[in-house]
């Protein structure tokens, strides 16, 4: 049976996903839809995290919360390969610089990639993450929370396809719930060699004791472009925010830092 179908199929599912816009927290410290990359092992890598909500509404989940309207959060995600299939991050600080030009170091996450073996020719990738942090509480009514992350992609010609499935849940704190899930979805096509377009969509469903309610959780749709500059690599987007997000207008982007190099690593790689 030939997988053309197959391909269509998922293709024309994402673009659907991804029109309806459904769910993603509120600028949080990492907007991204999680594919295949990995660093090899022995080696470092650092993407730096950027985003800042130039317009929407001020409000208040919880006394305390630091408001997201004019708040810039920038993350640096230290990353090290463990094995050719196993990577660690740190996501360290989750820095905020709020409106008033107030920095605040904000917490610290850790992580674990997981990406299956694949065969010679194999376009398609599956794995996961999990990741568990504690954040302040201006962040965040419970200081601890945890995610589990499916990952799976493929690239077809110019197109990737990618979908994350997570499960985000409380570890501790004082206002526990059900867990949350949300799927996001990226699709992108390469224009050139060193640039894609492409349209990422962060999309929450509820909660496992209220699945299906698309429209009780926050929601948001990206217009991004992935540029290669040689040794560093650039994601940009530009998006808006439905549902119960307040954000109307976000901009976020990712950084990809030749760590290593900068550091004079003689055999870092190319």
């Amino acid at each position: 049976m030939s997988i053309r179908p197959i391909k269509r199929a998922a293709i024309t599912v994402a673009l659907i996903l991804s029109a309806q816009a459904a769910p993603a927290l509120a600028a949080p410290e990492e907007i991204q839809v999680y594919m295949d990359e990995m660093d090899k092992p022995g080696h470092y890598g650092l993407d730096v995290h950027l985003n800042q909500v130039p317009d929407g509404a001020l409000t208040d989940d919880y006394p305390g919360e630091q408001q997201s309207l004019h708040r810039l959060r920038i993350t640096p995600e230290f990353s090290y390969g463990i094995t050719p299939n196993l990577e660690a991050g740190l996501y360290l600080p989750l820095a905020t610089l709020d409106g008033q030009g107030r920095l605040d170091p904000g917490g610290v996450k850790g992580r674990l990639k997981f990406i299956a073996p694949r065969s010679e020719g194999q376009n398609w990738w599956w794995g996961a993450n999990f990741e568990i942090g504690h954040v302040d509480h201006k962040l965040d009514i419970n200081p601890w929370n945890a995610e589990l992350k499916g990952i799976i992609g493929m690239r077809s010609g110019k197109w990737t396809l990618a979908e994350n499935a997570n499960v985000d849940f409380v570890v501790s704190g004082p206002q526990s719930h059900s867990p949350e899930v949300e799927f996001d979805s990226k699709i992108d096509y390469a224009v050139s060699k060193k640039v894609s377009l492409g349209v990422e969509s962060y999309n929450g469903m509820g909660s496992f004791a209220h699945f299906g309610t698309p429209g009780a959780s926050d929601q948001s749709v990206f217009a991004v472009a992935d540029v290669d500059m040689g040794h560093w690599a650039l994601n940009v987007g530009v998006g808006r925010g439905f549902g119960t997000n307040a954000d109307s207008t976000i901009v976020k982007a990712i950084l990809s830092v030749p760590l290593e190099r900068i550091l004079g690593r003689q055999d870092a790689v190319d």
